[in-house]
């Protein structure tokens, strides 16, 4: 309806022009400097423009108006594609480079492991909230493993808390380490809850619009262990066909979605299928295999010597994101 409104205002602005026998080749300049657009002193053109009700602050307010709409609007389609990047382009690591790059990081380049991971969890929250607004989807339950990436999951719940969302945290398995405990403090100073196995219904659609998937990361090996193979089971559930037609709760994935082959993907076809799969520093192997309609890069830190080392071809952040689409944009409807 806005974009008919703006259409509407420039052929009525057109119009005006003609009617009044303004040259074409004159130039209109912007509302800000309040200059006469006709040089002569006649009066007759002021007239037929009062007569039509517009004085010439007026039409000249009309005139920048469409101006700037219609700039507007080319920036933001300038600035979408901007975040948009061709997945077939970008770089996919193996979990040897991924580890490689965290110890590379966190050795000669200076970098503490709270450090990434705040970065990481910012990223996590930016992108959700580039799709998933609060207004809709603001119950989100983050379901946390014991290592980085269950941090990075403790990271983002935080995050979207302040974006105005109203994070819930599934940790059934935390850690002694002091970093955790200090992710936990801060959580529990925001009065976040922490919901026990026994707090969560079977069926989690029933009380959460996003589940974040924080389980397991790139260095996960084997088969998943009580508890978190019945949690994957939950999420599984999630994607079955609901007779009911009911609008199901939307998974976001941590770098990898739990249970995956950090390289082959979901090898036996019945793992977790995220609506959102969120890669840190560079999209992992498994990447591929996601056929979700939103994949996002976040963790933006990578240095140029790592990047030219490993042959990164990462997308551009757009301005001040610290997340990054790749791929098609797809509606959440």
């Amino acid at each position: 309806m806005g974009s008919r409104n703006r259409a509407m205002t420039c052929l009525i602005t057109r119009l005006f022009l003609v009617s009044t026998n303004i040259p074409s080749s004159l130039s209109i300049p912007p509302p800000s400097f309040h200059l006469p657009f006709i040089t002569s002193s006649s009066s007759s053109n002021r007239r037929s423009f009062s007569n039509l009700g517009f004085g010439f602050s007026s039409f000249t307010t009309i005139r920048g108006f469409c101006s700037r709409e219609i700039m507007s609007d080319k920036v933001a389609s300038s600035l979408e594609n901007l975040q948009i990047s061709d997945s077939s382009s970008v770089t996919y690591l193996s979990a040897k480079e991924a580890a490689e790059i965290d110890e590379i990081l966190m050795g000669p380049l200076g970098f503490s492991v709270d450090q990434l991971m705040e970065l990481a969890g910012l990223s996590v929250a930016t992108s959700i909230a580039e799709v998933y607004k609060p207004s809709e989807y603001s119950r989100v339950l983050v379901i946390c493993g014991p290592g980085n990436n269950g941090g990075d999951g403790l990271v983002g719940a935080r995050h979207l808390h302040h974006f105005g969302y109203r994070p819930y945290i599934c940790y059934p398995k935390r850690t002694s380490k002091a970093l955790y405990n200090g992710l936990v403090t801060q959580l529990e100073s925001l009065s976040v809850p922490f919901l026990s196995l026994e707090d969560l219904p079977q069926d989690l659609s029933n009380d959460f619009d996003i589940v974040i998937d924080a389980m397991f990361g790139f260095s996960f090996h084997g088969t998943p262990r009580p508890p978190f193979d019945d949690l994957i089971q939950r999420l599984v559930s999630l994607h079955r066909y609901d007779h009911t037609h009911q609008r199901s709760a939307v998974i976001a994935s941590v770098d990898i979605p739990s249970g995956w082959h950090v390289e082959e993907g979901d090898i036996g076809g019945e793992g977790i299928k995220p609506d959102m799969l969120i890669s840190l520093t560079a999209p992992k192997l498994c990447a591929k295999k996601f056929c979700g309609p939103h994949h996002f890069l976040g963790g933006r830190f990578v240095p140029q010597p790592i990047a030219e080392k490993y042959r990164l071809n990462l997308p551009s952040y757009p301005g001040t994101s610290m997340c990054v689409r790749i791929g098609r944009k797809a509606s959440t409807s």
